[in-house]
């Protein structure tokens, strides 16, 4: 298994010294380096990372904050801390830093660190496919005929959560669907609103002429947006027509399909 890692830290010589040690390591495979918190962000949101091994005194937002940044994030990255200081190490785990490392890097350290990454990322994705088969099991389970009856009513709308109360969401009013820490969200002109549905079902049950997955982490309504922007390594970032502007980005894999269905 190998973890997609980015390096942010803005001195070149601790950025090139880390790459040359972690690439000793055949379970990290670096794909990206940032020389401040702003650009790994812009990163981060273009491409899924495992780990991060962030610096902390950088100028402008430091390690630190740019951790709790990508905190809100869904599926954020594990982060491993790099300095020279010894000072942050209690305000870096109670961010959820994995490991706490000081400059130069133990190479020794540096594999224990990383071995503490792979053993939460296993564990993460064992109970993700626990989820999943306990699901399969649940439909699996559920009567033919209840089935059929469900299937022979099809409205627009969608069952979502709001202070408590189920609400009907129309399909034409949902601006993306979303992941954030495990859970799926709508989020509408107004609202963010938590559903129970899989990104996978929404997929299946929204329009496909209007809805499109452009992330694992993304499902959006193409009729609502506004701006198409093109960003790192040939991805794109979305740009909505809510209050917020909101922005969503577009992978890779799914850049090439967008243009071809949009027809640039």
């Amino acid at each position: 298994m190998k973890l997609k890692a980015l390096i942010v830290d803005d001195e070149y010589p601790a950025r090139q010294e880390l790459r040359y040690i972690l690439s000793e390591f055949d379970s990290i495979e670096i794909v990206g380096e940032a020389t401040n918190a702003q650009e790994a962000l812009a990163l981060i949101k273009a491409l899924d990372y495992s780990v991060l091994f962030i610096d902390i005194a950088m100028p402008g937002m430091n390690g630190l904050e740019l951790s709790v940044a990508i905190q809100e994030l869904p599926n954020p990255p594990h982060v491993i801390f790099v300095t020279a200081y010894e000072e942050y190490a209690v305000s870096a785990f109670e961010v959820s830093a994995i490991d706490y490392l000081l400059k130069p890097v133990d190479p020794k350290r540096l594999k224990k660190a990383i071995d503490k990454v792979i053993k939460v990322h296993q564990e993460t994705l064992a109970l993700d496919g626990a989820n999943g088969h306990e699901r399969q099991l649940r439909d699996t389970a559920e009567p033919v005929a209840q089935q059929a009856d469900r299937g022979q009513i099809k409205i627009d709308r969608l069952p979502a959560e709001k202070q408590g109360k189920t609400v009907l969401v129309t399909e034409s009013d949902i601006f993306y669907a979303f992941t954030e820490q495990d859970y799926v969200y709508l989020k509408t002109g107004n609202d963010k609103l938590f559903t129970r549905f899989t990104l996978k079902e929404l997929e299946a049950r929204l329009p496909p002429q209007m809805f499109f997955r452009t992330h694992r982490c993304y499902l959006v309504n193409l009729h609502k947006v506004k701006e198409i922007v093109p960003f790192f390594n040939g991805t794109y970032t979305l740009i909505l027509e809510d209050k917020e502007r909101s922005e969503v980005p577009v992978s890779r894999a799914q850049a090439k399909k967008l243009r071809r269905i949009l027809g640039f």
